[in-house]
């Protein structure tokens, strides 16, 4: 009776065991505001799924552990993998690592170089980059009257999302609306708030004059809108704008220092992310691309956004 017993919990545990998943996921950062909403909306959403552990990872902005990790998720066989990417250009080996171990990919928030040719069992999941700087610069060329000058602040150039932003920049600044707009400075801070400010001191510092800050992310929108306040500027006659809807970005619009910003589904896209792979790890078919659109946020109805990133 013992050993049937035994052999019945046995039988139990291993039923258990086999229907459980792990999932690695490698972030690009843990010191970032947006991407921090993005980890938390992932591990909320584990912890109501019955059998899913993640382990959570953070590679410090450093493409080389980035890529350790995964090894390591492949070495202890994990059954998913998440990847956050530090170098959307270093994604290919990536991907080429997690299809040889037969491991299922999803990357989340900045696109892949490879994208457009990711191998079976991958796929990404974002926001598409084209809606978020299109808003925000569309906004900002609407509350200008479509002429003025404008300084960019661009994220780090190594990630596609940084590039696209600024390209729809200069897309929007093209057309007959807003073709009265001129770009007279354009840097990258590295999606930092910090950098964010000394870069907007050093332009203030050289007398460069302009109407608008058109900024890759909020972070940096906010360490711009510092500076200009340290250095005595009328928020009223600058227009800011940024991208995520941080809750910092947020209480800075209800402060009237933020005159843009573009909701990103940070919570949302981390949930997708991990639905997706689950999916593939139980043969479902997915898309290659989960798009989660973006959203314009302004002072008029930033009350709606304020509990959701």
């Amino acid at each position: 009776m013992k050993k049937f017993i035994l052999g019945t919990a046995m039988a139990l545990v291993m039923s258990t065991v086999a229907h459980a998943e792990t999932v690695g996921v490698s972030m690009a950062k843990f010191d970032d505001n947006f991407l921090t909403v993005l980890r938390n909306g992932m591990t909320d959403y584990a912890k109501t799924l019955s059998g899913v552990t993640l382990q959570v990872e953070d590679a410090q902005n450093d493409v080389s552990k980035q890529q350790s990790q995964i090894q390591n998720f492949i070495a202890s066989k994990v059954d998913a993998i998440i990847v956050n990417p530090v170098d959307t250009d270093a994604t290919t080996a990536m991907s080429k690592l997690a299809a040889d171990a037969g491991i299922p990919l999803v990357y989340v928030n900045r696109q892949p170089v490879n994208v457009d040719t990711l191998p079976e069992k991958q796929a990404f999941v974002a926001s598409n980059e084209q809606e978020s700087g299109t808003l925000e610069t569309k906004e900002i060329c609407r509350i200008l009257g479509g002429k003025g000058k404008a300084v960019v602040i661009m994220g780090e150039l190594s990630n596609q999302a940084a590039r696209m932003r600024t390209q729809d920049v200069h897309d929007v600044v093209k057309t007959d609306e807003c073709k009265g707009l001129q770009i007279v400075e354009e840097q990258t801070a590295n999606w930092d708030r910090t950098q964010g400010a000394d870069l907007m001191t050093n332009w203030l510092s050289s007398g460069i004059e302009f109407d608008a800050v058109i900024s890759n992310n909020d972070e940096m929108a906010i360490g711009a809108i510092q500076a200009l306040k340290a250095a005595g500027k009328d928020m009223t006659k600058v227009v800011v704008g940024g991208v995520d809807a941080t809750q910092d970005a947020l209480a800075a619009m209800q402060a009237g220092d933020l005159d843009v910003t573009v909701f990103q589904d940070a919570a949302g896209q981390g949930k997708g992310s991990l639905d997706t792979a689950l999916k593939i790890v139980k043969g479902e078919k997915v898309e290659k691309k989960v798009y989660i659109p973006f959203q314009l946020v302004t002072p008029e109805n930033v009350k709606d956004f304020v509990t959701k990133n």
